[in-house]
């Protein structure tokens, strides 16, 4: 029961700084090279909860970009909604005009009407510019997310070729 608990738990650089192994008269331990390896093994597993921790920390930073971008968003939506209902209503003061000078309404209704597409063109260009940021920018974390995870493979494929070239060395070794 107890070396099931022991798998699972999570080591700290720490603990495994501390560990102490018991000696055996016969065909002991070398204390020396255990504390190396400890040593090691604690120095790599500090950088790797320290590159988790920036990791994290980039990732907020990211998450918090795309919620300012998702919001700007929102307000261009709004505003968007905003400049329609104002098209609309200038059409209708428009038209109210128009019966009384037909033909100064017209140029001014025509003008409104130029002013509010070229507005409105701008604020679907924004949009468009703002979704391509959004997929460039989630493309990007997704490549620094996967670059990030075939470092950790290889990483460990590269301990598991130690740890064979290790074996290996025992069985020389041994007298």
């Amino acid at each position: 029961m107890a070396r099931t608990e022991e798998k699972t738990m999570l080591l700290s650089p720490l603990e495994i700084q501390q560990k102490q192994f018991r000696l055996k008269l016969f065909r002991g331990l070398d204390a020396k090279e255990v504390e190396s390896f400890l040593q090691k093994v604690a120095d790599q597993l500090s950088g790797l909860l320290k590159e988790i921790d920036e990791l994290k920390q980039d990732l907020e930073e990211r998450e918090r970009q795309l919620g300012e971008h998702r919001e700007r968003e929102q307000t261009l939506k709004n505003t968007l909604i905003s400049a329609q209902k104002t098209v609309e209503q200038m059409k209708v003061n428009a038209q109210k005009e128009s019966k009384l000078l037909v033909s100064e309404a017209e140029v001014k209704a025509e003008r409104i009407l130029n002013n509010a597409h070229n507005r409105l063109a701008q604020i679907h260009e924004d949009i468009a510019e703002l979704k391509r940021q959004r997929t460039q920018f989630e493309l990007k974390l997704r490549a620094t997310i996967e670059t990030y995870q075939k470092m950790l493979d290889m990483q460990k494929e590269e301990e598991a070729e130690a740890e064979g070239l290790e074996s290996k060395l025992k069985f020389f070794t041994k007298p």
